[in-house]
């Protein structure tokens, strides 16, 4: 029987130590201060995981998908950053500390923001060991792909856009998601794959499976900012209802919202299937997805 906290905590402490190291302190020291401040404040740490787990599915080990892995952190960390700030989101906690804008003001936390996703891109390209160059230049594209106007960013302007709207669609909000959560989670598992060198149909497969996974993330953080609470979370509960945002449980409500989720999981572990035993990491990451608290 896999054991999932097992992996997890593992995965977590090689990820932390790791992520402490890639960004030692620099000169001005606020800036670096402040990066470190929001990379190293702890959280599921479930992008690098997945990067590491696929890696590993395909053959590859945890060294050569390391930096890549601390890198997606690194993307994730500088959007919750941006994210926080008062012209986003405005929110005061994150991961149960106070926002990066909070302690080191919105200046200092957007050039935070664009310090880590720089070093990221930097950070792959200087630390990637033991993989064919072309390999490494893949990830960076698809890295850069995922958080761009076609990903990310895309996906935050529609977001903003559709803040007390009354006719969002389903279409729209999948369209927002897909792009702002999904596109970097889909990075994860792919780049994962393309450093350990895996054939366009595993890239195929995996593509399926992270896109599945991604938007059932998005719709269980769409029914904990309903149902959990503040101290639960470790950010402010109920933001999305105060911001009037479009959501999942808005549109369809929280019992079809979470049926939609499990099936979502459903469709995303089915695509494994035909790696057996070696996909357990993957399938038992796919089912945390939808039974987390926060």
């Amino acid at each position: 029987m896999f054991d999932l906290q097992s992996y997890l905590k593992e995965k977590q402490k090689l990820v932390e130590k790791s992520l402490d190291e890639s960004l030692p302190m620099g000169k001005p020291e606020k800036i670096y201060e402040s990066m470190r401040y929001s990379l190293l404040a702890g959280g599921k740490r479930l992008r690098p995981i997945l990067c590491l787990a696929t890696c590993e599915l395909m053959g590859g080990t945890d060294e050569m998908a390391l930096p890549s892995a601390c890198a997606l952190e690194m993307i994730h960390t500088m959007s919750l950053i941006h994210d926080d700030l008062p012209a986003m989101d405005n929110d005061d906690y994150r991961r149960g500390k106070l926002t990066n804008h909070k302690v080191y003001g919105d200046d200092i936390a957007i050039l935070a923001g664009d310090g880590l996703l720089t070093y990221a891109f930097e950070y792959v390209a200087r630390e990637t060991k033991g993989v064919p160059a072309e390999n490494v230049l893949e990830v960076i594209k698809i890295l850069t792909k995922a958080v761009g106007a076609e990903g990310l960013v895309g996906g935050q302007v529609m977001d903003l856009e559709c803040e007390g709207k009354t006719d969002v669609t389903a279409e729209m909000l999948s369209f927002i998601h897909i792009h702002k959560t999904g596109a970097l989670l889909e990075a994860c598992v792919t780049s994962g794959a393309v450093l350990a060198g895996a054939t366009q149909e595993d890239l195929s497969r995996l593509s399926i499976y992270a896109k599945n996974i991604g938007l059932a993330f998005q719709i269980i953080d769409d029914i904990l900012d309903v149902t959990a609470t503040t101290e639960e979370l470790g950010k402010t509960a109920g933001k999305d209802l105060s911001a009037d945002k479009a959501t999942y449980p808005k549109l369809w409500g929280l019992e079809e919202s979470k049926a939609k989720a499990d099936e979502l999981i459903e469709s995303a572990i089915a695509q494994l299937e035909v790696y057996g035993e070696k996909a357990q990491s993957l399938k038992a990451l796919a089912e945390f997805i939808v039974s987390r608290k926060n």
